[in-house]
């Protein structure tokens, strides 16, 4: 994949097709996730970590151990989003459309997901799932994120992309990002990354599809973060579907 940092003057579909999509589908198809390379440069991730102390840019606060959710804490962006977090949601959008619709080809199930972003979320408007739902997550030392699923509502989009707005090494130790998937009629499987300064992680949202003796099944996937050692840790979440 391509490692170079992106210019500041490229546009948001710019970085969304300098990603090599067929490694990040290969990788999908083999982990559950896979690294774009950076979709951010390291001015614009501190950029957006530092608005996490702007409460005027959030929706709602989300105390992780006050609901046995891990350590830390995150916040859900009210509209209208940063640029950033606007652009690269429709930029990804359409590449991560034609993985899902091939994924449920291959499960046999209807791929609901229209061709626009702006399309689907009037969709889920529509189904009362009306709550922006994408998030900027703060992690200090000892704090981790329980394994989990963002779900939010009957209309789900199967992929989703988390960009690491930290320098690990530098900014924090620990940290990494947690894929458990429950193979069928087999022991389930864990995988570990950390994410690389301004880079994304797409990974899936439920489940995916897997080859069985059937044929393909669909494996449930949880995801998480491990305990961070030292330091602090912000990642923007994107999340392509909304709340209910």
């Amino acid at each position: 994949m391509n490692q170079a940092s992106p210019g500041p003057a490229a546009t948001w579909r710019d970085r969304a097709e300098a990603v090599d999509w067929d490694a990040v589908r290969a990788e999908l198809d083999r982990y559950g996730c896979a690294l774009t390379g950076p979709l951010l440069t390291p001015g614009e991730a501190a950029e957006i970590a530092a608005l996490y102390d702007d409460g005027s840019r959030f929706r709602s606060t989300i105390t992780m151990s006050r609901h046995r959710f891990g350590e830390g804490e995150y916040r859900y962006f009210a509209r209208p989003f940063p640029e950033a977090v606007a652009g690269l949601r429709q930029a990804l959008y359409p590449r991560l459309l034609a993985i899902a619709r091939d994924w449920w080809a291959g499960l046999g199930r209807e791929a609901q997901w229209p061709d626009s972003l702006d399309e689907w979320l009037r969709m889920c408007h529509d189904a009362g799932q009306t709550r922006p739902t994408p998030i900027l997550l703060k992690y200090g030392a000892g704090d981790w994120n329980a394994l989990h699923r963002d779900l939010y509502g009957e209309l789900v989009f199967p992929l989703q992309v988390v960009i690491n707005l930290s320098n690990p090494g530098v900014d924090h130790s620990g940290g990494e990002f947690l894929l458990y998937e429950q193979r069928p009629r087999a022991q389930s499987r864990a995988t570990a990354i950390l994410i690389p300064h301004g880079h994304g992680l797409v990974f899936t949202t439920r489940d995916r599809p897997v080859k069985s003796a059937r044929g393909w099944s669909a494996a449930p996937v949880r995801h998480g973060v491990s305990v961070v050692r030292s330091g602090q840790r912000y990642t923007l979440g994107l999340v392509f579907h909304d709340a209910a």
